[in-house]
């Protein structure tokens, strides 16, 4: 990667393009956060691309001075896959929603994943089709009323971890779009991390679904709703900090720190656990029965697609050299079609 140019602030990784979101709108929160990292962390904007699909999330390549590719609906990442491969120098960030990544883009997601490329997945999770005006999207609760489901949608929802850490995506986490603070922080990680980073982005469509997430940004709510990932520590939430999740079996349950229960009965946060069911636990917990995790739930080692692929063809270089393009295709069985 080349040398970043100096003194390079966020103002300078944004385009000259309105954004133009609706008023309220979770995706201003993320694309300032996104603007800082890139400037805290140096990356030089010609090393940067960022790939999405179709949706409101993905108008994002507009409004980064940086490299973009704006694809149809549900194919950034085999676009992204092209990009990290043929170039794996560049810093490629894909930017998708919960209907674009998960819907028709689904398929495409999980291949991402397990690959392990060296990619950054942002999914941005508001629980609706928010740029069609309000349908339901693969992430919308049970019974959920839209403009598609007038007596309540009959679909279980995905969840997005889940089905993330099911691929064995080596580096999951979650955060919510108005604590910038934890998403910047959670944006570093996903950054400097090797391989695939898949973050779920919890973000308020101020229109269509506005309020999705109010258990986890009201401050009157979210102490009890949601417990913060800390890397070797038990887990405790709670305005009081009284509360945690220990573990009955293997089943997670919630308990009340005193009367002979201590941290050191509680379940303790393991990231980098090679193993993914307790990252596969957590991310099944759901209010209102339990605390929503935030934070880091994986960070793991192994092996990196565009790595593995530029191994393999230097080898077949050295084995066969470097080849002929037009000897390979006028190689084995060729004929001639001639007009009649």
């Amino acid at each position: 990667m080349s040398d970043p140019l100096p003194g390079l602030k966020a103002k300078d990784y944004a385009s000259n393009q309105e954004v133009r979101w609706c008023p309220g709108c979770g995706d201003y929160s993320i694309l300032t956060q996104v603007r800082k990292v890139f400037a805290e962390l140096h990356l030089p904007r010609q090393q940067i691309v960022c790939v999405s699909g179709i949706g409101c999330s993905s108008r994002f390549p507009y409004y980064l001075e940086t490299y973009g590719f704006h694809g149809i609906h549900g194919r950034a990442l085999p676009i992204a896959t092209g990009v990290k491969v043929a170039n794996p120098e560049l810093s490629v960030w894909v930017v998708t929603g919960d209907g674009d990544g998960l819907s028709i883009g689904g398929n495409h997601l999980i291949h991402a994943i397990r690959r392990n490329l060296d990619i950054n997945i942002l999914l941005f999770n508001n629980r609706i089709y928010g740029l069609t005006k309000g349908q339901t999207s693969p992430t919308s609760e049970l019974g959920k009323r839209t403009k598609s489901t007038p007596w309540g949608s009959t679909e279980n929802p995905i969840h997005p971890l889940a089905i993330a850490i099911g691929a064995e995506a080596t580096f999951v986490a979650r955060s919510l779009d108005v604590n910038t603070k934890h998403l910047a922080a959670t944006l570093h990680r996903a950054a400097e991390h090797l391989g695939s980073s898949f973050i779920e982005i919890y973000q308020d469509c101020h229109v269509f679904n506005h309020g999705a997430f109010s258990y986890a940004s009201d401050k009157d709510q979210r102490d009890d709703s949601v417990i913060y990932l800390e890397h070797g520590r038990p887990l405790i939430f709670g305005k009081n900090r009284d509360k945690g999740i220990r573990l009955n079996g293997l089943n997670p349950e919630v308990v009340k720190l005193g009367n002979g229960i201590s941290e050191d009965d509680l379940l303790f946060h393991d990231e980098r656990a090679r193993e993914p069911s307790l990252a596969y636990l957590l991310s099944r917990m759901t209010v209102p029965e339990f605390p929503e995790p935030m934070g880091v739930f994986r960070c793991a080692d192994a092996p990196r697609y565009e790595t593995e692929m530029q191994n393999q063809m230097a080898d077949a270089v050295d084995r066969m050299g470097p080849g002929n393009v037009q000897e390979l295709l006028s190689s084995g069985g060729t004929w001639v079609v001639e007009a009649p």
